[in-house]
């Protein structure tokens, strides 16, 4: 009797335990529901960006993976991985008992951690939020509950697909399609049953399979055909097959990406305006994008070689370089050079800003001729010229003075007081209007714009805002929204195409006059070492003061481009052997060598005609005698101030400090005296001006 009750109670204690296991079990499933939200890193799909041709790769961002549909994963590599990593994954109810028995027997032992989990145990643990990979008994207990009711809630091939797009191969690749692109050079669909099985193989252990040699070698073979060998025994292959598969020939894994020469600042530039255009960061490096930016991949190298080419192996260090080149009738930056990344932080097309000198002058050009003003119009070229908002008279060079001059002669020989003189009549106002229409920001021009210097060009700007202003020019006066972006797609196939503002800033008479007034200056004047002798070519130059940064800005009507140079210490830009440098001489020869190549093969178009109302075409060829080049004096903004503002660098563009010292221009190879222009220096921007004297010591030099 005493052994029934001793059984009896045994049994009732068993019987206790179950149901209170069974009811801790309920309370726990009742308590632990499927997460409703995922990992980001389990789905996030890296963004490639591209050139132009939204074929050539110029970055990646983010994860490397490329999410694929089930049916596109052909069924031998579905079957190879249900064979490596859980041949029940289609009968069993999302747990293997005796897998999850070992691995938490081990784990409660202490002994080594094995696996055990099956695939839809594997895509709980990496595809949802709340479960972290510490192995424990709790951290497992809670994947067998989320997998068990995932497997009630999902489809079997739902997990399976998720769990393809999911899973980590080695090389850099998240997935199925981009293991098949790192293994094998081809989409996953293009996978042969030995190529498959060798993706199966690599799953265990990623790392040591990635470009395996010795001993690692012989493990993944080793492991391939235990997946070859596991896939006869599910009936996958038969065994001719199996014995007929031979181990596939892996490709060369490709070093990591890596950003070379100008691509830094090309992805700094593309990611800057995905953000300005509303793309998150995040979006940028995990949203699976594909960004295809307006640069052209051979006139990028073309700005690379004409600068490096043109510049002397001995340029000093301190001397930066930069040019930008835009479409007219787009605005799309279709190529710049920013300057060795290595050594700047900020590139000198875009984020770099110099005084623009002379280049200056065609928007004040540009306004009057808007503004009834016509070619014809004459201004006053003497020197000096007194005017009401000025302390002091403004000179031209050495003080020459060339009377009652036209507005085609005033440019082609650069004339300061001519200009001060046209800026006074047509009204500042006007002129700033015109510039900010043209692409100048307005904070840019804001310090300098009651000026009566504001004419010649004391104001900042970067080679692309200048390329951008002349390209107005080009485009029959009205301007298109500059801009490095062509189209977004995002991972849904959305394609969001990039439709620049278009504004009109002049007429098309008063820019067809505009660009006549500066074909003078490339076929007589400062800007003669620009010509294309095959096309015609309209441009300006600009040098300030002691030469401290040097400009050429031309266009045909197909491409507008700027060249700039100027020293990160504020000094005058000298190159050994060449002397100090004016617009006319590096600037417009970098920029003949780069328009030689970008126009090689295009068709020549012609600019429109200039009016003829009030305009004597006699003034198209001057007189040699009379336009002898001479050096021409820059008067300051303000007589009082003696500060020289430095190059400033800034992302994004940021105001300038008032400019103290007006900029000018040369006549042929004559150097042009302008103010340097306000900077900050690539470590550290910085708006604190250096002194200087701004007085005139440039000398002409051949």
């Amino acid at each position: 009797m005493r052994k029934r009750r001793i059984l009896r109670l045994l049994l009732i204690s068993f019987g206790t335990g179950i149901l209170v296991l069974l009811g801790l079990f309920a309370v726990a499933w009742a308590m632990t529901p499927i997460p409703d939200t995922t990992q980001k890193q389990a789905t996030a799909q890296g963004s490639v960006i591209y050139y132009r041709d939204g074929k050539s790769v110029l970055a990646r961002q983010g994860i490397d993976r490329r999410l694929v549909e089930l049916a596109k994963v052909p069924p031998h590599v579905r079957q190879a991985v249900i064979a490596a990593e859980n041949r029940s994954f289609y009968e069993d109810a999302g747990v293997s008992i005796k897998g999850t028995g070992r691995a938490i027997w081990s784990t409660v032992t202490g002994q080594q951690l094995q696996g055990g989990s099956t695939i839809t145990q594997q895509l709980v643990r990496n595809y949802y939020s709340g479960l972290s990979q510490e192995r424990s008994v709790t951290r497992k207990f809670k994947e067998i509950l989320i997998a068990m009711k995932v497997d009630q809630s999902k489809s079997k091939d739902w997990v399976l697909e998720q769990y393809l797009n999911t899973i980590y191969f080695g090389r850099g690749a998240n997935g199925i399609q981009s293991a098949a692109r790192a293994y094998f050079g081809k989409d996953v669909g293009e996978l042969t049953v030995s190529e498959g099985a060798y993706l199966a193989a690599v799953i265990q252990q990623p790392s040591r399979f990635a470009d395996p040699k010795g001993a690692d070698l012989a493990a993944a073979e080793a492991r391939w055909r235990w997946v070859i060998n596991a896939m006869g025994q599910t009936g996958a292959l038969t065994p001719q097959q199996v014995a007929a598969e031979k181990f596939p020939a892996l490709a060369a894994p490709k070093k990591p990406f890596q950003l070379k020469g100008q691509a830094r600042y090309m992805l700094q530039q593309v990611t800057d305006e995905l953000n300005r255009r509303g793309y998150s960061d995040e979006e940028i490096n995990s949203g699976g994008l594909k960004i295809v930016s307006t640069f052209d991949k051979k006139l990028m190298a073309a700005a690379e070689r004409a600068v490096k080419d043109v510049l002397p192996d001995n340029t000093p260090k301190k001397v930066r370089t930069g040019l930008a080149a835009v479409d007219p009738k787009t605005g799309e930056v279709v190529a710049f050079y920013g300057g060795d990344p290595k050594r700047y932080d900020y590139d000198n097309a875009f984020s770099a800003k110099v005084m623009a000198g002379s280049t200056f002058k065609p928007y004040t050009l540009a306004a009057a001729l808007n503004n009834g003003f016509d070619l014809s119009t004459r201004v006053n070229g003497n020197s000096p010229l007194r005017v009401a908002s000025a302390e002091e008279p403004i000179p031209n060079d050495s003080g020459r003075s060339y009377g009652q001059i036209d507005l085609v002669r005033a440019t082609q020989n650069s004339v300061n007081t001519a200009f001060v003189d046209l800026g006074q009549k047509v009204g500042l106002d006007k002129v700033a209007e015109t510039a900010e229409a043209a692409g100048i920001p307005a904070d840019q021009l804001e310090q300098q714009k009651t000026a009566a210097s504001f004419p010649l060009g004391v104001s900042s700007i970067s080679a692309v805002q200048n390329a951008s202003g002349f390209a107005t020019f080009a485009n029959k006066g009205v301007h298109m929204e500059t801009h490095v972006l062509k189209s977004v797609t995002d991972s849904t196939g959305r394609k969001d195409v990039v439709n620049p503002i278009s504004t009109r800033v002049i007429s098309e008479q008063a820019a067809a006059d505009t660009t006549y007034a500066m074909e003078q200056v490339v076929k007589y004047g400062t800007g003669t070492a620009a010509r294309l002798y095959d096309r015609p070519v309209a441009g300006k130059t600009g040098t300030t003061d002691e030469s401290k940064s040097v400009w050429f800005n031309g266009y045909t009507p197909q491409l507008a481009v700027a060249v700039n140079m100027f020293r990160d210490d504020n000094e005058t830009v000298t190159i050994p052997g060449y002397g100090t440098q004016f617009g006319g001489s590096l600037p417009a020869q970098i920029w003949r060598a780069f328009m030689t190549e970008a126009m090689a093969g295009k068709p020549v178009e012609e600019f429109p005609e200039p009016s003829d109302y009030g305009y004597s075409y006699d003034y198209s060829v001057p007189d040699r005698g009379d336009d002898v080049p001479q050096q021409e004096y820059t008067p300051p903004v303000n007589p009082d101030a003696s500060s020289s503002p430095e190059p400033e660098f800034s992302q994004p563009p940021s105001t300038d400090p008032p400019a103290t010292q007006a900029p000018d221009d040369r006549l042929d190879d004559q150097p042009e005296q302008t103010a340097p222009p306000v900077t900050q220096a690539p470590e550290q921007p910085s708006t604190d001006a250096d002194t200087g004297t701004g007085d005139n010591r440039g000398r002409p030099t051949g």
